[in-house]
Formats: structure tokens, sequence, C-alpha cells
């Protein structure tokens, strides 16, 4: 019981948002009623073979050393995953375009080893930002957008607008 209490959980890559912790507990709940209706129709007397399942649970199953055919490994990792859901931070990052997953990749090994280790990442598209990003978290927004970018620096593009109309004109 005392090595269970330090058991130090991780989430893989793959699992990046909300809606991935989701699909991950929804497949763990439907290996476990799988495996539990196979062992009353046989008895449990046979070892049983798990169906084909997700890269992500496989990589969920082989991060934190679980063992699929073990009803308390699969307990445990419903618990946390549950824990996850209700606990862990969730940033959103929208971008002007879909970004692709190598990218989504890194930014979520980023924000694990220096914000939260089970931080989870919503991505939302956003076309009118140009360029860049905004993150958006509980209570803070930031707008690293190029849209962004330009207002700020309006009144310089007004300046050089007239510097460069009087240049002209004399």
């Amino acid at each position: 019981m005392a090595h269970e209490a330090q058991k130090q959980w991780h989430l893989p890559l793959l699992v990046v948002g909300p809606a991935d912790v989701l699909r991950l507990t929804r497949e763990l709940e439907a290996l476990d009623e799988y495996l539990h209706q196979a062992s009353l129709r046989k008895g449990g007397d046979e070892a049983a073979k798990l169906p084909r399942t997700s890269r992500a649970l496989d990589d969920f199953a082989l991060t934190n050393d679980l063992n699929m055919l073990h009803a308390d490994d699969r307990k445990q990792g419903k618990e946390f995953l549950m824990s996850v859901e209700g606990h862990s931070p969730v940033v959103t990052m929208s971008f002007a375009v879909d970004p692709s997953s190598a990218f989504i990749g890194k930014i979520i090994t980023w924000l694990r080893q220096n914000v939260h280790p089970q931080l989870l990442l919503r991505v939302g598209l956003q076309p009118t930002i140009g360029a860049g990003c905004t993150l958006r978290t509980a209570n803070h927004y930031f707008d690293f957008s190029l849209r962004q970018h330009f207002e700020t620096q309006k009144q310089v593009l007004i300046d050089q607008l007239h510097a460069s109309t009087h240049e002209g004109q004399a």
C-alpha cells in the first residue's frame, strides 16, 4: 500500500486535452467491462485476451507500468484519469491555422515540464489573429498574435506614414 501512495502517474503525449482524458476513461471502462464479461463466460480459469486498444491507452499503460489484465491496475488508472479530469489545470491556445501534432507535442511537453505535470491543453482556431497565438487560463488571457502586435504598434505606423508623406512633399 505504501508503494501505491508514492506512485508517480504520467499522462502520455497523446493525451493532450480534456476530450482525450474522457476518451481514455471511456475506453478503460469498456475494457474493464469486456474483461469482466469474459471472466463470467469462461469461469475465470482461462487467461483473458485483450481486445484491440488505442495507441493512447497502450501508451498510458506503458508509461504508468500498468497491466490491463489486472482489475486493480485498471481501477487505479481510471481513478487517476478521473482525478485529472476534475482537478488538472486546462490551458486554451488558439492559433490562426490548425497546428501540427508534432508542434502540439512540443508545447505539451514544455508545459508539463515547466507548469504542471498533468496540464491539459485545449487547442482552438481563431483565423482573425493572423499569426501567433492567444493563450487563456482560468484567470488570465495573453494575446501573442500579430494582430495584437500591430494594434500596440499602431502609433509607430502612423508616425512613419506621416514622416514618409512629408518627405515626399518636400
